[in-house]
């Protein structure tokens, strides 16, 4: 045989993987590549997957492994809002899938199962593995099937894993996506919490909260205009009884993917900054971040601590999509307060500024006939037009028709009828949270208190609502709101 020949024949070989390349580092990869540390020790390990939002713990081992994944694939109805269901496609039941976590240097024997009851062919690309497709072309696997393929976690970062079986946009909008963390050798720093968050942009044929079951649009997919934008699969998942939890003192690392399959997400956490920000997986960090971008198909890892006791908001801060897509969640601080940080309200005092003069006439006239008893509805009503212009107006409107799926409306409200004068005179002193349905229609948003109102001016606004646009007619006075306003104030939701 030619020399040659001989050469080529080997190169063939080894391209193959039928001959193993000279030099070989132990457990088959080519000596001298960047993150391989070496053959698995020990016995092979099965690994714990985390259940959103919570997270596999630490891996405290000082030498790579055999890791074994197993996955299931299911495709299954879930709820994607209140007295919505969507058809997700999903890894291991959940949206966003199971957290995997291993360490540089492992071997990752991937298993992949399509549940026999599911419809449609799937795989997984791993945004942590080197080589062709992230495993994608390994790993397509039909219904009632198991595929299995070995990798080794050569880079260590926080990455996204989905499927990629055409048309991939769609499996990846129903859903399929995930986080796989690749600890560095020595481990991460220590800090009391760990919690997974997963964005996702999804596109139904019906509006946003419309009820019922709703299909998938891919023309709205196609178009990018998402009906939903939510943290972990539905609206709500880390709201109320969902919600992420610390307390004071403590130190709280979030691992944040956005799976896209089209936005880009402005991740902030309402009232905190972020120590740190690995951001776009690597392990490069940002300190003392606002807001960071994550792209579709990319993730970032933030350490932060906690000082101050409350509620603090996650958002997408591409702000329209928290508030009016879903993409909202909740870490609650429990503990005490510490006013040298952050004092609360100090001051409620009022500042008129240029409406003291004659836009706030009807209001003047309002107050001086009330301190000599001599105030009247029609009093009431003026004063009210111009107070409701200035406070009310912006979310229910001047015509008092509110933004549809948004403010309920209070021109001809039934919901406003059915209501007693205290539990009128309660929704402006102490605000409204939670679902209310007016007029047929349903609504979740928020009215934060009107603190800032007095006695008389919630009764002047109240008085005026009741004898506009249709409504019933009635009159609220200033002794009454007192009496009100005395009394404890209802539980925080829905009240």
């Amino acid at each position: 045989m030619s020399r040659l020949l001989s050469t080529f024949l080997i190169a063939a070989s080894l391209l193959s993987g039928t001959v193993a390349a000279a030099g070989a580092a132990p457990g088959g990869a080519p000596a001298g590549v960047p993150g391989d540390l070496g053959p698995p020790q020990g016995e092979p390990i099965h690994a714990v997957l985390g259940i959103p939002p919570n997270v596999p713990p630490p891996l405290n081992r000082k030498t790579p492994a055999k890791v074994i994944v197993d996955l299931e694939v299911v495709e299954k109805e879930m709820p994607i809002s209140e007295g919505v269901t969507y058809t997700y496609w999903t890894f291991g039941g959940t949206v966003p899938g199971s957290f995997i976590r291993v360490r540089q240097g492992d071997t990752v024997e991937f298993h992949l199962k399509n549940a026999p009851d599911n419809k449609m062919p799937h795989n997984i690309d791993l945004h942590g593995v080197t080589g062709p497709g992230g495993g994608a072309a390994s790993s397509f696997t039909a219904p009632g099937h198991e595929s299995q393929f070995t990798f080794k976690a050569l880079n260590a970062g926080i990455y996204v894993y989905h499927c990629a079986t055409a048309p991939v946009g769609m499996h990846i909008a129903n859903g399929m996506y995930g986080l796989i963390l690749v600890e560095p050798p020595e481990g991460l720093p220590k800090v009391d919490h760990e919690y997974y968050v997963m964005q996702g942009d999804f596109y139904t044929t019906g509006k946003y909260r419309e009820k019922g079951h709703q299909p998938f649009d891919m023309d709205k997919a196609i178009d990018e205009h998402p009906t939903y934008v939510l943290f972990n699969g539905r609206e709500g998942a880390l709201t109320g009884d969902n919600a992420l939890t610390a307390k004071t003192g403590e130190t709280v690392r979030l691992f944040v993917g956005n799976g896209g399959p089209n936005l880009v997400s402005s991740f902030h956490v309402i009232g905190e900054i972020f120590d740190k920000v690995y951001y776009e997986g690597g392990k490069h960090a940002q300190e003392n971040v606002q807001t960071t971008l994550i792209p579709s198909g990319g993730a970032m890892m933030a350490e932060f601590h906690v000082d101050v006791p409350g509620s603090y908001v996650l958002v997408d801060h591409s702000i329209f999509r928290a508030f009016n897509k879903g993409a909202m969640g909740i870490l609650k601080v429990d503990g005490p307060e510490n006013k040298a940080i952050y004092s609360g309200k100090e001051v409620d005092s009022v500042y008129l500024g240029d409406r003291a003069g004659p836009n706030l006439h009807a209001v003047s006239v309002a107050a001086k006939a009330n301190a000599a008893g001599t105030l009247s509805k029609d009093d009431q009503v003026k004063a009210g037009q111009q107070l409701f212009a200035g406070t009310c107006s912006v979310c229910h409107q001047a015509n008092g028709e509110g933004l549809p799926n948004v403010f309920p409306p209070l021109a001809k409200s039934d919901y406003l009828a059915k209501q007693s004068k205290e539990q009128l005179i309660a929704i402006p002193l102490h605000g409204r949270t939670g679902k209310v349905t007016v007029n047929g229609k349903d609504y979740d948003s928020v009215m934060p208190p009107m603190s800032q109102l007095t006695d008389d001016e919630v009764a002047n606004i109240l008085t005026y609502v009741l004898n506009s646009w249709g409504n019933p007619g009635g009159q609220i006075s200033a002794e009454e709101v007192s009496k009100v306003r005395a009394q404890p104030a209802p539980a925080a939701a829905g009240h």
